[in-house]
């Protein structure tokens, strides 16, 4: 069965999370992808090793690498050289898409802006992320993950009022590669009509805004001005994450159908009848008493107790894992989320995510691990035209 985006050549000068996982993404659903790094190998390769002290393909690689770079292959290459950009336009001439989260300086510089790739390609699509965007006044700024989440207001409702947090998950980077995804393969689909590439733009602070953006409207039209409240939801109750016997589990009762089998689970008519809490936002407002209610239920319960009952009751409720015991779920397993894989230089399989997203017809698939540093460089090097001679030279020149 072949991929959807079979045929299509990615050249991703991504690094970290969000131009490499958008990259991986179209390598899940079959486009041939090109990863492209430095010569003594890119920052993100090394984060979260295996084996700290390590040296790339002993065990050095990280963790992150792993999960961002399979379905890739990869080579090295000096873009910022004259035989570096040749090798580039070549590339370039006879690629797709090309993915880099860069600043707009850097682009121009390794000539991976769209008025170059353009020239060269009138069918290339250059799918760019960054951290501001382009055209305010913070476009030249650097940011990760984490600035976004802090500038969109999440950070502040995470945590306590006396304590913003940000997460510990990277929703903002993995958001912003999945809509850059998106976008690229818009972009694909409109080129079958017109034959014309364009520009497609991610930014994290556009991506943290997005998943934020009810807040912000609610924040607008009424001037709330909240604060954080731990666990629990502004918008409804109880939710919130409570301790049983033997573990924590995370409760969310939403809504007043979900909110009467509570009371009934409960066994406590006069919830309902109460007007603190007659519907969500006051439920809300007032979770903190539902909270302490739900806390002394779960107390006296261990974690699959309570959890057996909340099902029975038809709440929507779960244990709060350690990452162990999300690698042990049997329900994860049964599902085939994870997909082991080997790499060199450690011992076992890493367990990678599949493409989040199922197609019954077309679904995208894990089909070999993370390339090596430089691994496949004079394959690749070999398929547009140059010899051995020539690989030999760039070697030389310390282009690859």
């Amino acid at each position: 069965m072949s991929g959807i985006l079979s045929g299509i050549k990615v050249l991703d000068f991504g690094r970290y999370i969000a131009g490499p996982y958008c990259a991986t993404l179209l390598g899940d659903m079959g486009a041939e992808v090109i990863r492209v790094e430095k010569r003594e190998g890119s920052e993100d390769r090394f984060v979260q090793p295996f084996r700290p002290g390590a040296g790339a393909g002993e065990g050095g690689e990280g963790t992150m690498f792993l999960q961002l770079n399979r379905n890739k292959r990869g080579m090295t290459l000096d873009p910022m050289s004259d035989e570096g950009r040749k090798v580039v336009r070549a590339m370039v001439a006879k690629a797709d898409v090309v993915v880099a989260n860069l600043p707009p300086q850097t682009l121009k510089a390794m000539g991976l802006d769209y008025e170059t790739l353009s020239a060269i390609n009138p069918g290339i699509i250059l799918t760019t992320v960054s951290a501001f965007g382009h055209g305010g006044p913070y476009s030249n700024r650097v940011g990760f993950d984490g600035v976004a989440q802090a500038m969109c207001g999440a950070a502040h409702l995470t945590g306590h009022a006396d304590e913003p947090m940000k997460s510990y998950a990277p929703w903002v980077d993995f958001g912003t590669a999945s809509l850059a995804a998106f976008g690229t393969m818009a972009a694909l689909f409109e080129r079958q009509k017109t034959g014309k590439g364009q520009v497609v733009e991610g930014a994290l602070l556009a991506t943290a805004l997005n998943f934020f953006n009810f807040h912000l409207i609610e924040q607008s039209l009424r001037q709330t001005n909240r604060e954080g409240i731990g666990n629990r939801s502004p918008y409804a109750g109880p939710v919130d994450i409570f301790k049983a016997k033997d573990g924590w589990i995370m409760v969310q009762c939403i809504g007043l159908p979900l909110f009467k089998r509570w009371a009934k689970l409960m066994g406590e008519d006069h919830w309902l009848t109460d007007p603190r809490f007659k519907d969500d936002l006051a439920r809300g407002d007032n979770g903190e008493v539902l909270s302490q209610r739900m806390s002394e239920w779960c107390a006296e319960r261990t974690v699959a107790a309570a959890l057996d009952e909340l099902d029975a009751a038809r709440i929507p409720a779960g244990p709060v894992y350690t990452p162990q015991q999300a690698l042990d779920d049997p329900h994860i397993k049964a599902m085939g989320y994870l997909h082991p894989m080997g790499f060199p230089g450690i011992e076992g399989e890493a367990p990678l995510m599949e493409t989040p997203v199922r197609l019954s017809g077309n679904p995208g698939e894990i089909r070999h691990r993370a390339p090596l540093l430089g691994e496949h460089t004079d394959d690749i090097l070999s398929e547009y035209g140059y010899s051995e001679e020539d690989i030999n030279s760039l070697r030389t020149q310390n282009i690859i």
